[in-house]
């Protein structure tokens, strides 16, 4: 192999790269520490690689972290080590031992101290023929780290095993190289590192690798869309326009972001002109921003913050599975959103070029631009105390580009509200990052979504009835082994297919009715409770609310709909989808449920008898930690107060099954017929729950 030069850039380099550079030495400054690495950490590094070399763990590309050099005074291609000496020296001692096993040449790295004669002696004592016997007069650091990796080597890899790890460690574990100007202040390089860690993160290294295969050119136009993607808090309008202040990049029009604008494709993307030399600053490296950049916008460049709801690793892996959809070769290998696995999601994509890249890149950019403007995120603190209809903490707004300020996503007022509630209640039931498909299928319609439903209502109804195809699709159905994937996505065309297949909409043989003699099969899921509690509030939005005439059908939506006395409107005014509705209880507890059905109880409901949906209900977890054993009629003191009115805002937003519930309960607590603790019997359980199926349209 020729001898490779040194680049400004970052690269990715196998070990065997790093050993072929022939005439290169890497030298550890002086101010460096001592080589420190113990025990524990040689053999954890040395058994991760082995594990990733195997079939069954096989990584193509395992990364070991990174090595950041800068010119030497010395010249002669001599680098200084500024980080990684710990990982290049255990590297060096793990070729020294493979070495000596395969009784043959192989390559290595040439590592020396600056004025460290001990280190520099025991270095060299330990290649070849192994460690004299001269402790000391040598560098102990050194030769412990020599002799934990020749015992971690010899107790982790077969000899039958040797063979393959010795291929694999040479060509498929990779270090980061970064090789920073030669005058660099290498202080403020030091305090940049301190502040943000040393090893790069995984979304790090794949942009290096993404960037590694672009033509210069492409490469400047790339830096630019990965930074102001990454900053997922703020709308990308403003990254773009503060960049590129002279270029329409997005589309007046909120719907169609790249129609009647310049921007078509990835070539057609500005370049950043800093960025195309090649030759950064140590800040544009390392990817910090100065402390000082906010301070220097002026008052029109002030950015408008939201709190994201999805990070920008796992965006990434989102993106990616967008852009497979459009492949047929790609679109049957399963991209699994989980950032854990974010470098082996893409190596899935393998081998990508350019033109992969470049198809990534303008994904990347519209699925951020859709992502911003088109799904619901929060703009203060959930649980607000005047949270309304009005003043719902969710937020479904684009960036007017042109006006420069926010604007609902649609005028239609009806569709607007639903659209917040049904995204938020999205949000809501899957808040951990790794759950985003529904984010995934909504982008996938904004992508692909037919000409006549390239607008707002006809988002709308693709949201709804994407609720509809969870709940009764996938919800529904005692499959185990069923994902989402197989029941949303269609085999034939990268589209979401939401016409409903499942026939039999039978919801007591899968989560039980409270009548049988054992525990149901399953535990209805959070997704059932929000769905309903949509539902409930879109009954009331679309039939009751507003309407000057309504006694009559106030009247029949709380007593023949809901099941109970009317408690006004302003629960329904006041709800939306807190974060906080996370657990799942028993209204009538466990501690108070009779083992066997017994008459002398007077209807106290059995074990078996409050495991079903009507005696469920989703509360805040903090609500439930305390008084959770407490009987139904003892909790409304400590949900609704003394008065015993649903006023206030934390029961308002809690949910309005439970307030159904809790109003059921006083009605029967009103009821001079009714004993105390007798409020919620079996029976009234049974009613709840065929009320709340009939919303739900199941038996």
């Amino acid at each position: 192999m020729e001898t490779e030069t040194l680049q400004t850039e970052p690269k990715i380099l196998t070990i065997k790269e790093i050993c072929h550079l022939n005439e290169v030495t890497y030298e550890v400054p002086i101010y460096q520490r001592d080589y420190a690495w113990g025990k524990g950490e040689i053999f954890a590094l040395i058994q991760d690689i082995y594990d990733s070399h195997l079939p069954e763990d096989w990584k193509p590309r395992y990364f070991i972290g990174t090595l950041v050099t800068s010119p030497s005074q010395k010249g002669n291609q001599v680098y200084e080590i500024i980080d990684g000496q710990q990982r290049l020296t255990t590297i060096k001692f793990i070729l020294n031992v493979l070495d000596e096993k395969k009784l043959n040449d192989l390559p290595n790295i040439k590592l020396s101290y600056r004025a460290r004669k001990k280190s520099n002696d025991t270095l060299q004592s330990i290649s070849g023929e192994g460690v004299k016997d001269k402790h000391d007069e040598y560098d102990q650091g050194i030769l412990n780290g020599f002799k934990y990796t020749k015992a971690a080597i010899d107790d982790v890899i077969p000899k039958d095993k040797l063979e393959s790890f010795i291929k694999y460690f040479q060509n498929n574990v990779h270090l980061i190289h970064y090789q920073v100007p030669d005058d660099i202040d290498l202080n403020h390089y030091y305090e940049i590192m301190n502040s943000r860690g040393k090893q790069l993160k995984k979304h790090e290294i794949l942009k290096v690798r993404l960037i590694d295969v672009l033509a210069p050119e492409d490469k400047a136009k790339f830096y630019p869309l990965w930074e102001s993607c990454s900053e997922m808090g703020v709308y990308i309008q403003q990254k773009y326009r503060q960049k590129f202040p002279d270029k329409m990049i997005f589309a007046k029009i909120p719907f169609v972001p790249f129609d009647n604008c310049e921007i078509t494709g990835f070539d057609r993307l500005p370049a950043d002109k800093d960025n195309n030399t090649g030759k950064k600053s140590i800040s544009e490296i390392i990817k910090i921003k100065p402390k000082d950049a906010d301070e220097q916008q002026t008052t029109k460049d002030i950015k408008v913050t939201f709190q994201p709801i999805i990070d920008f690793p796992n965006f990434l892996l989102v993106v990616l599975k967008l852009t497979c959809m459009k492949d047929e070769n790609l679109r049957s290998k399963k991209i699994i959103l989980n950032d854990k696995n974010l470098l082996e999601e893409f190596d899935k994509a393998k081998p990508f070029d350019a033109n992969f890249v470049k198809r990534f890149g303008f994904n990347l950019l519209k699925a951020k631009y859709f992502l911003d403007n088109y799904l619901v995120h929060q703009s203060h603190e959930d649980n607000a105390e005047d949270a309304t209809i009005e003043n719902n903490p969710w937020k479904l707004q684009y960036w007017d580009d042109g006006d420069k300020t926010l604007k609902n996503l649609t005028g239609d007022r009806d569709v607007q509200r639903k659209l917040v509630q049904l995204l938020s209640m999205f949000e809501v039931t899957f808040d951990q990052i790794q759950q985003k498909n529904y984010l995934f299928y909504c982008l996938l319609h904004l992508f692909h979504a037919p000409v006549q439903n390239q607008n707002v209502a006809g988002y709308y109804d693709f949201v709804s009835n994407l609720a509809r195809k969870y709940f009764f699709d996938y919800y529904l159905t005692e499959e185990k082994s069923r994902d989402f994937d197989e029941t949303i996505l269609s085999d034939k065309k990268p589209y979401p297919n939401i016409t409903l297949t499942n026939k039999d909409y039978n919801f007591t043989s899968i989560y039980g009715d409270g009548n049988g003699t054992e525990a149901p099969p399953k535990t209805p899921p959070s997704f059932v409770f929000n769905y309903l509690d949509y539902l409930l509030w879109e009954k009331y939005f679309c039939n009751i609310r507003g309407k000057k005439e309504e006694h009559y059908e106030r009247i029949n939506f709380f007593k023949n709909k809901l099941g109970c006395s009317d408690f006004g409107l302003d629960v329904f005014d006041k709800f939306y989808f807190s974060r906080t509705r996370n657990t799942l209880e028993h209204y009538f507890p466990r501690a108070q449920a009779q083992a066997n059905l017994d008459v002398k109880n007077d209807g106290v409901p059995t074990k078996m008898q409050i495991e079903c949906f009507g005696n469920y209900t989703m509360i805040a977890g903090d609500e439930n930690s305390s008084g959770s054993d407490k009987f139904p009629v003892e909790k409304l003191d400590r949900y609704l107060g003394t008065h015993k009115k649903f006023k206030e805002p934390r029961v308002g937003v809690a949910s309005l099954k439970f307030m159904i519930m809790m109003q059921m309960c006083l009605d029967n607590h009103n009821d001079n017929n009714r004993a105390w603790r007798r409020e919620w019997k079996f029976d009234d359980i049974t009613l709840h729950q065929n009320k709340m199926l009939a919303f739900l349209k199941v038996k």
